[in-house]
């Protein structure tokens, strides 16, 4: 029983981590109720969902389409599927609050881009997983040279930038210099 509960309840958090829906214990306070009524959804689907049983009837429509979508992906994984699926949904409960923030924004970023850019960085990880570990490290090792010259030059620009500033301020210094010098002159005569 309570490894049927565990599978129910991995199986639930999968499908909202899986299909990036809104947060799962959100109800739809207007109380509609024209979703899908737990008495409707078959026995493998309840066992499945069963963490939702008791306010399954009060989440919005689409929510439950999606923890549907998501119950009917988990029952057709492989065990291997399920296993890793679940180490997935350990590592994002164990990441702190500010980095699951950064992944969901991430998340968001990579949905603004066009579809063609998606594909492109798809593939991209996707050859970066079958590769070797030595060829992982070494694309790691490129990825953070680039970060680096990108940081320089960030930093490069903040000085140029500075000593723009630093030189207005001495210019402005002088011309206030220059008519106080002008203004003594004057009366001094």
């Amino acid at each position: 029983m309570k490894r049927s509960r565990l599978h129910g309840w991995a199986a639930a958090i999968a499908a909202a981590l899986i299909l990036g829906s809104t947060p799962v214990l959100a109800s739809d306070s207007s109380g509609n109720r024209s979703g899908t009524t737990w008495q409707d959804l078959s026995p493998e689907q309840q066992r499945v969902l069963g963490q939702f049983r008791g306010r399954w009837d009060h989440l919005p429509p689409d929510q439950q389409q999606a923890l549907l979508r998501g119950a009917r992906r988990w029952e057709s994984m492989t065990p291997e599927e399920r296993a890793r699926t679940r180490e997935r949904v350990d590592q994002w409960r164990n990441l702190p609050p500010d980095e699951r923030e950064r992944v969901r924004e991430g998340k968001q970023r990579f949905e603004q881009l066009p579809p063609s850019e998606q594909q492109r960085l798809r593939e991209e990880y996707r050859r970066y997983r079958e590769a070797g570990p030595d060829e992982r490290a070494r694309a790691r090792a490129r990825d953070d040279a680039r970060e680096r010259k990108r940081d320089r030059s960030e930093d490069k620009g903040r000085d140029d930038r500075d000593e723009r500033d630093d030189k207005d301020k001495r210019d402005d210094k002088d011309k206030r210099d220059d008519r106080d010098d002008r203004g003594r002159d004057r009366h001094d005569r």
